[in-house]
């Protein structure tokens, strides 16, 4: 059976949670080093970066995090977890915190505004038919994507990307009733292509 991590700091996890759950995956809550071991993957969910990287500093989390991605454990970073995946960042909001990146983007926080501009916007996800209606809430913005494939966009800026089996996603695949997008980061666990 697959064991997926939720980094569980705070945010959406309980969402992502109920999702896997869904989908008969053994998920379970991530918040100290020693809980990546036996993981076949990890979520990382939207919430607050800042708060996370706070969170995560005493235990040196994120540099763990980090070193299992590099060594090939699958990650999907969703809103915040985005933030925490890309490689760089527009400001330099998180400096002098861990980051476990991973993910070859450049990310704007906040770019998509506050939470009264929050919206849900249909994307086609390259493969997936229907298009996927992404919940976008005080969303990151992908500006750059350096080596990572595109897989949607929403008004031309990519909202999706995947490098290898490290994937970042501004909005909230969690919060509505289609699990499609889980169903195929699990699907293709082990896979870098």
């Amino acid at each position: 059976m697959v064991t997926l991590g939720v980094l569980a700091l705070q945010g959406a996890f309980r969402e992502h949670l109920t999702v896997l759950n869904s989908l008969g995956v053994e998920a379970r809550k991530v918040t100290r080093p020693e809980h990546l071991e036996g993981l076949d993957g990890i979520i990382l969910p939207g919430g607050e970066s800042s708060a996370m990287v706070r969170l995560a500093a005493p235990t040196g989390l994120f540099v763990h995090l980090g070193e299992r991605i590099r060594d090939g454990l699958p990650a999907f970073g969703t809103c915040a977890g985005l933030i925490l995946l890309a490689d760089r960042l527009t400001d330099d909001t998180l400096t002098g915190f861990d980051r476990p990146g991973g993910l070859d983007v450049t990310v704007a926080r906040n770019a998509y505004g506050r939470q009264r501009e929050s919206f849900v916007a249909p994307l086609e996800i390259t493969g997936m038919t229907p298009d996927f209606d992404g919940t976008f809430i005080r969303a990151p913005q992908i500006v750059e994507t350096g080596s990572a494939e595109v897989l949607a966009r929403h008004d031309g800026a990519a909202v999706l990307v995947r490098q290898g089996n490290v994937w970042g996603g501004s909005f909230h695949p969690e919060l509505g009733p289609d699990t499609r997008l889980h169903a195929e980061f699990v699907r293709r666990l082990g896979h870098d292509d």
